[in-house]
């Protein structure tokens, strides 16, 4: 039985809402990555913030893969936009004067390499989903040349 003219199928609707679903799914992720790393990035040897670099090397392979395995941009920009979000409210002084990110080395690596690293990832993952919509289908599924039988 079809649905009437004008409404979506029940198959439609609860594709749509898993979907929905999916992309809140990574945006939380992208939450949850800047709430922990907001907390941890400072840790590090000595003047070096390794944390930093790596909790922002965390977020760019993140949005590069979901973008890739959503298999469209909006799966990279998900989990990006939490990310910048929460980084940048919990950068932001509170009215009691006390901040979460503080302006020193490791601060500012943790912003700037996210954000540079967020950026990064949602154009390699739209690069990559857009690659695969743009390229051939491989040689062993291409049609046979009548002619020749290759």
């Amino acid at each position: 039985m079809s649905a009437p003219p004008g409404r979506p199928s029940q198959q439609v609707r609860g594709r749509a809402w898993a979907t929905a679903a999916a992309y809140g799914l990574l945006f939380v992720f992208g939450v949850l990555q800047a709430a922990v790393g907001s907390f941890q990035y400072s840790r590090g040897f000595g003047n070096v913030p390794l944390a930093a670099v790596g909790f922002a090397l965390a977020i760019g392979v993140t949005t590069a893969a979901c973008g890739k395995g959503v298999r469209a941009t909006g799966g990279a920009l998900a989990p990006a936009i939490g990310w910048l979000l929460t980084a940048f409210l919990l950068a932001m002084p509170r009215p009691g004067g006390s901040v979460v990110i503080t302006n020193t080395l490791a601060g500012q690596v943790y912003l700037y390499a996210g954000a540079l690293a967020a950026a990064i990832g949602v154009g390699l993952g739209a690069s990559a989903w857009a690659r695969r919509q743009t390229a051939p289908p491989p040689r062993d599924r291409l049609p046979l040349n009548r002619r020749t039988g290759t």
